[in-house]
């Protein structure tokens, strides 16, 4: 078991994550809301993110991840991120971000997010088929935030996951954010999963034994630095 050290994976990250149950057979949106629940007490990047998967019937045209991060290299260590990969493996190319980036890097901008207040993250159609935006929504200020399209030539969504990925060494400081109202708009209309499938990143391929999934009234929390009570594999309820 992996309990202290760095994560040995070959990104230096340890990650978890919550795959939707069932996995809607298509969608014109996705949305979850992400809530960190206190700022990291370390400046090590850790990266909170809803990933999807584009498609053109039934080929695979790559996959993106809007979310927050905790990254050193932005004001106030506070970014937010929309970007992915093509079906080849290639980085996407997008359109220009209004928002402003430290370094300059066009897929990570920097964002004022807040601890302990809920982001509702969105990917939903661009402005022209192929094009997808990624939007976060402060659900309490009600402000809306459009980061960029990303261009994909992908006619749908698929396959919807959120994950905690952490830079920082396995004993901590821990973290813990929450995901709570996971929900597709498609052909069905509007639904949402009835549950998480968990799935943590073995110590064989780098990851840390002592992250944990948690499940409660507000939404399902992932945390780590923790005694771990949830096992890989587990469906847990939404909320």
């Amino acid at each position: 078991m992996r309990t202290t050290g760095e994560p040995a994976s070959g990104n230096g990250a340890s990650s978890f994550h919550l795959w939707w149950e069932p996995p809607p057979p298509s969608a014109d949106e996705i949305a979850v809301t992400l809530t960190v629940e206190d700022e990291p007490r370390h400046d090590r990047l850790v990266f909170w993110a809803l990933q999807v998967e584009f498609r053109s019937g039934f080929r695979h045209m790559g996959g993106a991840h809007i979310g927050l991060q905790w990254n050193r290299r932005h004001v106030r260590s506070r970014a937010v991120n929309w970007g992915g990969y093509d079906g080849s493996g290639k980085v996407l190319a997008g359109s220009e971000s209004t928002l402003p980036s430290t370094p300059g890097d066009p897929n990570t901008r920097d964002f004022p997010w807040e601890p302990g207040r809920p982001y509702r993250l969105t990917v939903r159609p661009g402005s022209s088929p192929g094009r997808w935006l990624g939007v976060v929504t402060d659900m309490t200020a009600g402000s809306r935030v459009e980061v960029r399209e990303l261009f994909t030539g992908g006619e749908w969504l698929a396959r919807p996951v959120v994950w905690s990925e952490v830079f920082a060494r396995c004993e901590g400081p821990s973290v813990a954010a929450t995901w709570s109202d996971p929900v597709t708009e498609g052909p069905r209309g509007r639904v949402a999963p009835g549950g998480y499938r968990v799935s943590y990143q073995s110590e064989e391929a780098g990851g840390c034994s002592n992250t944990t999934v948690v499940h409660g009234a507000g939404g399902v929390r992932q945390i780590t630095a923790a005694v771990r009570t949830t096992q890989d594999g587990s469906l847990v309820p939404v909320g």
